[in-house]
């Protein structure tokens, strides 16, 4: 009976042991990025109101397939600076893959571009949805 019991107790120490790790991975993961709240952070795709990365920014941690094209339903430019509140849609002049894994596919309505980890772009207004894709 003492052996069971030590095994048992071995075993809930090592699940115990394991939802914790799982957890403060869960709680670094999300501390590293927070989407939507205006700062291109790591692990983001980032969208911005002006040419060469300036202006205020759309900052995103997932695919988005529509970016809607008037308030209140649009994604808009959260960031400080020109543009702030505006809709996404057709008035990003750049993007920035931030993420660590993922290519970009950035779609507009007659063609798409594929942005590389760490890559930016001037896309001269002309975006309509974006998709991760893992590498």
């Amino acid at each position: 009976m003492g052996t069971i019991r030590k095994t048992l107790v071995r075993t809930s120490l090592a699940i115990g042991g394991t939802i914790a790790m799982v957890m403060a991975m869960a709680t670094t993961a999300s501390a590293v990025s927070t989407p939507r709240n205006g700062h291109c952070e790591p692990g983001e795709f980032c969208l911005y109101y002006g040419n060469g990365e300036t202006g205020s920014v759309s900052d995103f941690n997932g695919s988005v397939a529509d970016y809607g094209r008037t308030q209140p339903t649009c994604y808009d430019f959260k960031g400080a600076g020109l543009g702030k509140g505006k809709c996404v849609w057709n008035d990003a002049a750049s993007a920035k893959n931030n993420t660590t894994g993922h290519t970009i596919f950035l779609y507009f309505a007659d063609t798409h571009f594929a942005l590389s980890v760490g890559q930016s772009l001037n896309i001269n207004n002309r975006d309509t949805s974006h998709k991760f894709i893992a590498n």
